[in-house]
């Protein structure tokens, strides 16, 4: 689409998420590591959890956008971990770095425009580049308020 520049620099804002709301960033710096796998009382998921869920959803609409071969986890439980403690003392760390690629991965097919936003997915069934970059920020934005949420539960916000 010509003239399509505006529309670009938005969702790429947008997937930022950092206007109305906290950014991932803010999000998930600092956690103190005995946290991670807590689940406060009454809470269903541990911040570990919520974080592998983002980073998951988000690899999978990442994928399912660009690799027709691409085979989405089995849902619902393909887009949780299997605990909700990290399995080790990296993992929180490596879940963050995978979450900025696959950001920037989206933000980068965004950005190019060479990429017809508004085209179907050549492999979908009328979803296009547009819609998965809304759906995936969308996402990111409701569970960063989960993030949020949790850390305060657990007395480590602000």
């Amino acid at each position: 689409m010509k003239n399509d520049k505006a529309l670009r620099q938005h969702v790429l804002h947008l997937l930022k998420a950092d206007s109305a709301h906290v950014d991932f960033d803010a999000a998930v710096k600092n956690v103190p590591r005995e946290l991670p796998g807590k689940r406060p009382p009454g809470a269903y998921y541990s911040l570990w959890e919520v974080l592998e869920h983002m980073r998951i959803t988000q690899w999978d609409i990442l994928e399912f956008t660009r690799n027709p071969k691409h085979v989405s986890p089995d849902f619902p439980g393909g887009y949780w971990p299997g605990s909700p403690t990290p399995p080790d003392a990296k993992a929180w760390d490596k879940s963050v770095a995978a979450y900025h690629a696959d950001l920037k991965a989206m933000a980068d097919l965004v950005a190019d425009e060479s990429i017809d936003l508004f085209a179907p997915i050549a492999h979908g069934e009328g979803q296009t580049v547009l819609r998965e970059a809304l759906l995936l920020a969308d996402h990111n934005a409701y569970h960063l308020g989960q993030l949020v949420l949790l850390r305060r539960l657990l007395g480590a916000w602000g």
